[in-house]
């Protein structure tokens, strides 16, 4: 398996939109922007067949250091929080069943 990055899909806008690599890299930087930019005012972020962003916010709770097993209080966080929409989770299992049957062959 290979992991897209931010140079990865710089380089499909530009093969695939042609766009120019510097044009490209603005697009992506700009999209990504603001996405981040609606996250930290603590918007969702839909996108359509893809899933949906969202920041929620995590009560206090009581955790444990592994390494001691001493208690300790981990303070209310804010995290991110991703849900695929279900056009996405259609076609990871259809390519996981498509694999599974390609090895079973």
């Amino acid at each position: 398996m290979q992991t897209l990055t931010r140079a990865g899909l710089t380089e499909k806008l530009y093969s695939q939109v042609g766009l120019s690599r510097s044009e490209s890299a603005a697009l992506l930087e700009e999209v990504i922007g603001k996405i981040v930019h609606t996250l930290e005012n603590k918007e969702t972020v839909k996108i359509s067949g893809f899933g949906t962003f969202s920041v929620r916010r995590k009560g206090s709770r009581i955790g444990r250091n592994p390494k001691t097993g001493k208690e300790v209080v981990i303070e209310p966080r804010l995290v991110l929080a991703f849900r695929p929409s279900q056009m996405l989770k259609q076609r990871i299992n259809k390519t996981m069943n498509r694999k599974s049957s390609i090895k079973a062959k």
